[in-house]
This record gives C-alpha cells, structure tokens and sequence, in this order.
C-alpha cells in the first residue's frame, strides 16, 4: 500500500509541476510574441514532456532500462489515442496543414527511428538489443533537426496573433522554478514507486511502466489538450500531442540513453510497432477525409483502441 501511496503522490506532485512550469512557460513566451502553433509545438511539449524525462531519466540511472522504454512509449501510445481522443470527444480538432504533412510524419518517422536502432544489433555479429549511447546522439541530432524546423515555421508565423499572457513576469518565472523542482521530487518518488510496486505484485516494471506511469506522465498532455479543445485553441491541443511525442522520442529517450546505454527486449516490439500504428491510424484518418479535422467519432475509436491495448498489454 505505501509504494502505490508513493507512487500515486509522485505522479500528483508532476502533474501539479508540469501545470506551474507550462502556465510559466507559456506566458512567456505569449509575452514574447510567440504564435500559439509554436507555443504547442515547444513550450506546452517541453513542460508537458517533463514527467516522461524524470521518470525515464532516473530510471535509467537505476538501471531499470524496461521501464525506462516502456514509460515513453507507453506515453506516446496514450498520447495518440488516448489524449488526442478526449480531445477530440471534448470537440472536433481541426489540424492544420503543416501539421499533417510535416509534423505527425516527423513523429512517425521519429518512432520507426527509435525501433531500427533499438534492433540494429541484430544485424551484427553480437544481437544483444539496447538503445547506446551513440544512439542517444542520433536521437538528439534529429531532435535538433525538427528544433530547427520549429524555428524556421515560427518565423513564417511571426504575423500570427499570439496568446495572451495571463501573468505577470515576476510570478510566471516562479512557476517556471516551482515546476522543474516539483518534477524531480516527483519523478524520483514515481520512480522509486513503481519499482517497490512492480516486485511486491510479481510483475516486470515493462508493464507498470507502458500501464500506471505512462497514462499518469501523460496525463499533463492529457489535461492541456483537454482544456485547450474545450477553449478552442485546438492548434494547441494538436500541437501539445505531436510535438510532446517528438520531444519523447528524441529529447527524452535521445538525452537518457546518450547518458547511460538502456537495453532492449524483444517483447517491447510489439509497443514501438504500436506505437507505429497509432501515428499511421491518425494520418490515414486526416487524409481520408475532406477536411484535415479529427471529428469526435474518430475519437471514440481512439480511446477504445487504446482501452483494447491496455487489456492486451496486462493480458501478455
């Protein structure tokens, strides 16, 4: 009982940082005249994607690599199509053009990076599976590709009226603190949580880490694209979703596994090939129709996907 209380307050104590480090963010930036697609694509990403960074960082120092993976992918996968579905039900998003022919590609491209490298070792001489070091850079080179693409769309979206700050300077830098100091206390206890949890149910931490963290590391994605689809600032929604997948895969699994090198199992295949396919399910969803609008029954089968997956996931 005490882990699971250690575990569900770490999460609480994240998700309440992530919200002080994204309203802090995001005032500065808006007070710095930057349009609301970029605010989604960086600063809403980067705050919202901080859980995932602790949780995996840390792990990855204890030298917990299974749940260190699962808990990016099991949040990308949430991110797709449980997060992105809510949204979705709560009102039909509209994604913009660039985002469907630059950005949702990037991630997917992104996620088919992570599972080549993750397996290369199968095309040599010595097939033990790990995301190494030298990976980790790759990770982070493409990560600095899409950062540059960011700034190159922000200046093409320099005459877009931006969002208005809601803080004064002074209090929006104190949230920005309150934020990164929240998220290390809690990334260290939802760490510490779900290791102690894994052992005293019998279970490897692959599976609390793709179930209990990933859906509460994701669920600051899941709370600002919530708030942002009922507000209508769906550029916001959209973009939190994809650009926190990027920063994800990139960022998050690019820095930790450039630190220390994070084996593999076979068996987390069957997530990043998931993973895969939520992305492809939602291209085909936006091509497919007329418009580039994910309507509410697109989020229906969403969030029942996603429900099937997790039955699949404990099942296994």
């Amino acid at each position: 009982m005490t882990d699971a209380l250690l575990l569900l307050f770490g999460l609480i104590i994240l998700i309440k940082a992530a919200d002080f480090l994204v309203s802090g963010s995001r005032s500065i930036a808006a007070e710095l005249g930057i349009s609301p697609l970029v605010i989604g694509l960086t600063v809403v990403s980067f705050g919202t994607s901080m859980p995932e960074l602790l949780v995996t960082l840390v792990s990855g120092l204890d030298n917990n690599a299974d749940l260190a993976i699962a808990n990016i992918i099991g949040s990308n996968i949430a991110n797709m199509l449980l997060v992105l579905g809510v949204a979705a039900i709560i009102r039909p998003l509209p994604v913009q053009n660039s985002t469907v022919v630059s950005e949702i590609p990037f991630s997917l491209t992104a996620a088919v990076l992570v599972g080549f490298l993750a397996n290369a070792a199968l095309f040599s001489d010595y097939p033990e599976l790990s995301i190494s070091q030298l990976d980790g850079g790759i990770l982070l080179f493409f990560f600095l590709l899409f950062m540059l693409y960011v700034y190159k769309i922000s200046r093409e979206n320099e005459e877009e009226e931006p969002s208005v700050p809601d803080l004064g300077r002074a209090r929006a830098i104190f949230y920005v603190l309150l934020g990164v100091i929240g998220l290390y206390f809690g990334g260290r206890f939802v760490v510490d949580g779900a290791v102690s949890l894994s052992m005293l149910l019998g279970v490897d931490d692959a599976l609390i880490g793709l179930t209990i963290v990933a859906i509460g590391t994701s669920t600051p994605e899941l709370v600002a694209s919530a708030v942002a689809a009922y507000r209508n600032q769906t550029d916001i929604a959209v973009g939190n979703v994809v650009g926190s997948n990027i920063f994800n895969l990139l960022w998050v699994l690019g820095f930790t596994s450039s630190v220390v090198e994070l084996p593999f199992e076979v068996i987390s295949n069957s997530d990043i090939v998931m993973m895969i396919a939520s992305s492809s399910l939602i291209i085909l969803v936006l091509v497919s129709g007329r418009s580039n609008v994910i309507m509410r029954m697109h989020g229906i089968v969403f969030v029942t996907l996603y429900a099937l997956y997790i039955v699949y996931v404990s099942l296994r």
